[in-house]
């Protein structure tokens, strides 16, 4: 993603979402320090992952368990959207990535990471905490922020995490992006929630024109 197309959404998601940008630099400073300290991956290892493939990208909705049902997870480079993580690890099923911010069952993706799932980690203004406490328990992390990248931490497009999985196998060229779990019409969620499946929806529906 070239940061320069995607600095106006951003600015437009931080107005509509009252999100600091100062914020978030400083996470990604953060994070960026953090990955030069413990065990980072290199952006290669996501290219031979996804490059070609046909890509499933798993978001947390109540659905995604129905859903997976439908199609045979063998035919796919699997991308887990945070907490979609521990629905797909309780169902035997091992991501090839994760994208996370750390705020769903990160005791999950820890699991999912010592069996071989490379971690996206993004920091934002509001998981520095979580930063703290769990970059140091993972491994193969490459980190990722929404605002400008760094020279290890990567903007690849994207705000919420399942949004982000698609911009990541945009970028790194999936032959094909199948979704899963997502419901942008959910109403049983909190007014931030809806604002972030608003954005969700229209990054989205951007990433396929």
């Amino acid at each position: 993603m070239d940061f320069n197309e995607w600095e106006p959404i951003y600015e437009s998601i931080l107005k509509d979402m009252g999100f600091s940008r100062e914020e978030d630099e400083q996470a990604a400073l953060l994070l960026s320090a953090m990955l030069n300290a413990f065990n980072s991956a290199d952006i290669s290892e996501l290219k031979s992952l996804i490059e070609g493939k046909d890509a499933l990208i798993c978001g947390n909705a109540p659905v995604l368990p129905q859903e997976l049902k439908l199609i045979n997870p063998d035919d796919f480079v699997i991308i887990a959207a945070d907490g979609a993580t521990a629905v797909l690890v309780d169902k035997g099923i091992i991501p090839d990535v994760i994208v996370t911010d750390l705020d769903g069952d990160v005791e999950k993706e820890i699991i999912a990471n010592k069996a071989g799932s490379i971690m996206v980690v993004h920091g934002h203004g509001d998981n520095v905490d979580k930063l703290n406490a769990y970059v140091p328990k993972l491994n193969r992390i490459i980190g990722s922020t929404q605002a400008a990248p760094l020279e290890n931490v990567f903007n690849f497009g994207g705000f919420s995490d399942g949004d982000r999985c698609a911009y990541l196998a945009k970028e790194f060229g999936a032959a094909s992006i199948t979704l899963i779990g997502f419901d942008f019409d959910d109403e049983n969620v909190d007014p931030i929630k809806k604002k972030k499946l608003k954005w969700a929806r229209l990054l989205i529906e951007k990433l396929n024109k």
